[in-house]
């Protein structure tokens, strides 16, 4: 799926979102009016309806005053039907049909139903419509019923329902429009979080592809806000761990690089001095040994170089399978045993070495621990002139060995001091290779110090050159 078809998707999705939750939040509030319209029209409808009762009632009080002066009625009330039943045997019968509807059987109903005391019914007339009638006795079997019509009650809740749909829909139009603007502002941060993310397709990472944590009132809640903050570290690491893999890999190609390039020069060496003893095994027998002995010294040149980068890759990978061989172990006697061998082989640089009287035990591998002093003095005979003098000492601050290694030669630029520490990297790039070594010697010191969960530094100025070495574990 392309990255065009994925946005495309993403903003149909995105619309299809803020119009479902409009029209669900129109939906419910359709519901909640329909429901509060019906409520409010019944309400009417009762109200009305119980107000003609009460109008009923009094004009039927009225219309038991001529019954009793003339024993019919003389009069009929706002247009109502009213007539006077005589109830016998279970039949009613009109004193008098000049008031009465043509289809007169409901009130016929209603006089024969009512007992003591009065019944109302709501009723439809054959022709009339729908009435309110009312039975009240009036005397021994004599009932008086009387029909009032219900049109205005049906036009008045009507016309209120017109009201009401009318308003509803303009309550309900309003809503949803104005719903779907809070919610289209609420989801924006969402929407910013889409773009962003359909960003990372271009690799555009920078601090400009960030959200702002913090946001106006009411757009998204104290939720979106959480969001957005997570959402930024996500992005902040994917950022980093980019950054480090791509740093990573650079390293790798440098390393690589360098590699090729310093095996190239042994190897070239080799195929030379193989020629030569070539030659001299056919026309000068006496220097075949000469040659021999260069190529046992070229080999034995690349056999050191590739000890140290299958060290450094074992340490790289320390994770999986740790080269350290830890045991407790007197660190001083290591760092003698160092100095006796740097003076035998160096005998052209003074040596001063100061140690604890008393053993100096820790957790370490004493192999490699006894690597680094070796690398670090021969690092300080290499780069400085014969007579240079160079110091040893071993210390306790804490929990920590503290290990110093010091020279009193000219010293590193302080250009050069933060990559002393890189892979095939050289001060001097001039000298040869034969005086200086491969460039790995600081940086297997400095992978194995970290093995160790110690640290290494440096500081230097012309006349005074110090490595610093911390090893923790003292008890």
């Amino acid at each position: 799926m392309s990255p065009g078809t994925v946005s495309g998707w993403t903003r149909l999705d995105r619309t299809r979102l803020g119009t479902r939750l409009a029209l669900g939040l129109g939906v419910l509030a359709l519901a909640v009016f329909a429901v509060l319209g019906a409520v409010m029209a019944g309400s009417m409808e009762d109200y009305l309806a119980g107000k003609l009762d009460e109008q009923m009632r009094g004009t039927q009080i009225d219309l038991e005053k001529d019954i009793a002066k003339y024993g019919d009625l003389h009069r009929s009330a706002y247009g109502w039907y009213s007539a006077v039943y005589d109830v016998r045997d279970g039949v009613a019968v009109p004193r008098s049909t000049g008031d009465l509807p043509a289809d007169h059987a409901e009130l016929s109903s209603i006089a024969l139903l009512t007992g003591t005391e009065p019944v109302f019914r709501t009723a439809d007339l054959a022709g009339d419509g729908t009435y309110r009638v009312r039975g009240c006795p009036v005397g021994a079997g004599v009932v008086l019923v009387s029909a009032a019509p219900m049109d205005e009650i049906t036009t008045t809740v009507r016309r209120l329902v017109l009201v009401e749909i009318g308003a509803f829909a303009v309550a309900l139009a309003a809503f949803v429009v104005i719903g779907r603007a809070v919610l289209r502002r609420g989801l924006k941060p969402l929407s910013d979080m889409a773009a962003i993310a359909r960003d990372i397709t271009s690799h555009d990472l920078t601090d400009s592809a960030r959200l702002p944590v913090r946001v106006e009132t009411g757009a998204g809640g104290v939720e979106v806000e959480e969001l957005r903050t997570a959402f930024n570290t996500m992005l902040e690491h994917i950022d980093s761990s980019l950054a480090a893999r791509t740093a990573a890999e650079q390293r790798l190609r440098r390393f690589i690089a360098d590699a090729s390039h310093e095996l190239r020069t042994p190897l070239t060496s080799i195929r030379g001095y193989a020629d030569l003893f070539r030659y001299a095994a056919a026309n000068a027998p006496g220097e075949r040994e000469a040659h021999l002995d260069k190529l046992r010294s070229e080999a034995r040149r690349m056999a050191v170089l590739l000890d140290d980068l299958l060290l450094l890759a074992r340490l790289d990978a320390a994770e999986v399978e740790t080269p350290l061989r830890t045991h407790r172990a007197d660190l001083v006697e290591v760092v003698r045993e160092a100095a006796d061998a740097f003076v035998v082989a160096r005998p052209y640089h003074p040596l001063a070495v100061t140690v604890p009287r008393e053993p100096v035990v820790l957790e370490f591998d004493p192999v490699r621990v006894r690597q680094v002093v070796d690398n670090l003095l021969a690092n300080a005979a290499s780069h400085t002139p014969a007579g240079t003098a160079v110091s040893l000492a071993l210390a306790v601050s804490g929990r920590y060995a503290v290990l110093r290694v010091a020279d009193a030669g000219p010293g590193i630029p302080e250009g050069e001091q933060a990559r002393v520490f890189d892979r095939f990297h050289r001060v001097d790039d001039s000298r040869t290779r034969g005086r200086g070594g491969s460039g790995l010697g600081l940086a297997v010191v400095h992978s194995l110090v970290a093995a160790h969960g110690g640290t290494i530094t440096l500081r230097s100025r012309p006349g005074r050159t110090t490595f610093t070495i911390r090893l923790p574990g003292l008890a």
